[in-house]
This record gives structure tokens, sequence and C-alpha cells, in this order.
């Protein structure tokens, strides 16, 4: 007993002290300006992936080679190093494969560096591909435009749960003891239906609903919110939005490629 006590102390002690750790900071560094971004500790697999690739020198010289505005910046891709203009790129490498690390305090508010990945039908796992990397720019929503969000994801699923749980069989019978105004038959069936529609809608996964930090976050700074669970947050700009938003805003071509070429000059690692 001594023995599993002492293991759990060690274990809390050791979970305790990994985040205490310092994070990481790097400087993207690019022909339009400097972004500076600290890495999250609690997502230490693209965390140490990325430091690994920014110290080898993998990102420098590459592009931002997918530029869209209101919505990210997505560069790192090794074929868009010297690509020619109209080329298509941004192809991914399966060597740069790591698990998801998708954590609900981690959301794509303006400046989230983020992991893309290929789509679901080929990735139910949602691993990411860490030979590039996205920037969000996003924009700020009104609290009315997060509530409509969360309705019309919502909506539906409570819909199927109530059809599912709620069958033609007990409506009927439901209408029966109603227009027979057996009061107590009625609530004794119709009670507990009730609390499993709301219990199996509590537990349901794909339930939205906007934190308190994702609500200021989207309705100051803005972002993006429609990625929220689904892609890897792995870090944050804290200094260079203006170059986020100098990058968004110019023109591409039909393959969202900026028409002035966006050069990653280097990546580095100041803390």
């Amino acid at each position: 007993m001594k023995k599993i006590v002492f293991l759990l102390v060690l274990f809390f002690a050791v979970i305790a002290a990994k985040a205490q750790q310092p994070e990481h900071v790097v400087v993207i560094s690019t022909n339009f300006g400097d972004m500076k971004c600290k890495l999250y500790n609690d997502t230490p697999k693209h965390r140490d992936k990325f430091l690994q690739e920014v110290r080898k020198g993998y990102y420098n010289g590459t592009l931002f080679y997918r530029v869209i505005h209101n919505f990210l910046i997505q560069g790192g891709a090794a074929d868009s190093r010297n690509a020619p203009p109209g080329k298509r790129i941004g192809y991914g490498d399966p060597a740069f494969t790591v698990d998801d690390e998708i954590r609900p305090n981690h959301f794509h508010k303006k400046g989230a560096l983020c992991a893309p990945r290929q789509p679901d039908k080929v990735n139910p796992f949602k691993q990411s591909d860490i030979s590039q990397f996205y920037i969000v720019e996003g924009r700020v929503f009104r609290p009315g435009e997060l509530d409509t969000m969360e309705l019309a994801n919502n909506v539906p699923i409570k819909k199927q749960i109530v059809s599912q749980i709620l069958t033609p069989e007990i409506k009927a019978k439901l209408k029966k003891l109603k227009e027979e105004k057996k009061v107590k038959e009625f609530r004794a069936i119709a009670n507990p239906i009730k609390g499993q529609i709301e219990t199996e809608y509590a537990l349901n996964p794909h339930v939205l609903k906007f934190s308190k930090a994702q609500r200021k976050a989207y309705t100051t700074v803005g972002g993006y919110p429609e990625l929220d669970g689904k892609y890897t947050v792995f870090g944050e700009v804290i200094d260079g939005f203006d170059v986020i938003d100098k990058i968004a805003a110019m023109k591409t071509d039909k393959n969202a490629r900026p028409l002035t070429d966006v050069k990653i000059l280097n990546i580095k690692v100041i803390k």
C-alpha cells in the first residue's frame, strides 16, 4: 500500500513539474516581418517534433504558400522551397506524422499555431502532419454569432437523440394518457424519458458549447472557431500579429498562393 501511495505521489509530482516547465519560444522570420511564438508544453509530441525540425533548418527557405484572408496563413512544406509560380505545392510528408494532441483549452483564436492533417476519410485518428503548419487570422465575432453557431450544431443532435428515445410507440402511449387525463401515469413515463434525453445530450461529445475563454477571445482578438476540436493547436503568436494581417491580406492566385512569395527566411529557437 505504501509503495502504491509513493508511486502516485511521484506521478503527480512529475506532472506538476512538467506543467511548470518554461515554454519554448521561437521566432518565424519572413520577408514581410517576424512573428514570435510560444509552444505549449501540454502538446509535447508536436512541440518536440517542431523544435527538432526548426533546429535542423527544415522550414528555412519554404513559403507561406496558402493564404486566405480572415482565415489562415499556411506554410513550411518542403515542396514550396524554390517552387515556380503557379505550381501546386503543399504536399505533406508521412515521415512527419504525429498523433493528435487536441486539447479543449487550446483553440483557434487569432495567432494560434496549428498542425494541418489529412481528411478524416484517410486519417480517422486525426494525426497531424508537422512537415508544415498554419497560423490563424480569422475575424472577430459578435456574441450572437457564437450563439447561432452553437444552435446550428446542437439542434440536430438534440433532435436525433429525441427521435431515438421518444419512439412513435411511446408518443402514441403518452398521447393516449394525456387524452385520458391520467397525469400520474403520464409523468411516470415522460419524466424518465426526459431525464434520459438530457443525459445523453449532456454526454454527447459533438455538442458545441463555447467556454468563457473561447467567447472572450473570439469576440475580442478574433479567430476561426469552426476548426476547434478538429486540429491540434500547439502554440500561439505572442508578437507580430501585424505580420499575420499583412500576409493574409496579400493578393493570391487560384490556389490561394500569394502572387508575391512570402518566404520563411528562418525559424530560430530563442528560449
